[in-house]
């Protein structure tokens, strides 16, 4: 894991590296211990049934929502939808910075 300073927190994007989702991107929407997360995407993976995931299987991105960070404070919970417009948001801005990079 290469920001190994800073754990991945809840409302970060990441990109999952071992598995069945391999490639796939999902929202932290809980932190187990210091080993596990619980990462879900509102769409295949949903908020209640969300996948318990080794940290050292994901690949944190700089990407952090503010919507699901507030949402799961207020309410102990997100919804799916919010988890679907959070990724949206995110795949918007990394296909602009590709754009720009070219």
């Amino acid at each position: 894991m290469k920001d190994s300073d800073s754990p991945p927190r809840v409302g970060q994007v990441v990109r999952i590296k071992r598995g069945r989702d391999t490639g796939q991107y999902a929202v932290v929407v809980g932190v187990l211990d210091e080993r596990f997360l619980l990462l879900a995407d509102g769409d295949k993976r949903k908020f209640d049934k969300a996948k318990k995931k080794n940290v050292n299987h994901i690949e944190p991105l700089p990407h952090i929502s503010d919507e699901v960070i507030r949402s799961i404070e207020e309410t102990g919970r997100v919804t799916n939808a919010k988890l679907r417009f959070a990724l949206g948001v995110f795949s918007q801005q990394h296909l602009e910075l590709l754009k720009e990079g070219e």
